[in-house]
């Protein structure tokens, strides 16, 4: 099972909001997922981030492969950091 970090599209039309989840990559963008780990709204000046850390870091550990854009999500927050401290300190 290939468990991906990636975004989950809600909200209205034009008026994008995400969930970041960990889902299994056979399923739909918006389908089924395993655990919501933060949200993302880039509609906000500057666009606002909230990511759960310690579930970020849990699933890392695991093997969850984040998406391109999650990544960034998760350098920006220093989540990235904090997950290659622990994988050093392990």
């Amino acid at each position: 099972m290939a468990v991906k970090i990636r975004l989950r599209r809600m909200g209205a039309k034009k008026s994008p909001y995400y969930r970041i989840v960990v889902a299994d990559s056979r399923y739909p963008r918006d389908g089924r997922f395993i655990e919501e780990i933060g949200t993302y709204n880039p509609l906000t000046n500057p666009s606002s981030v909230n990511i759960d850390q310690e579930k970020a870091v849990k699933w890392l550990k695991n093997g969850a492969q984040p998406t391109d854009t999650v990544k960034s999500l998760l350098k920006k927050n220093g989540i990235l950091d904090a997950f290659e401290a622990a994988k050093k300190n392990a």
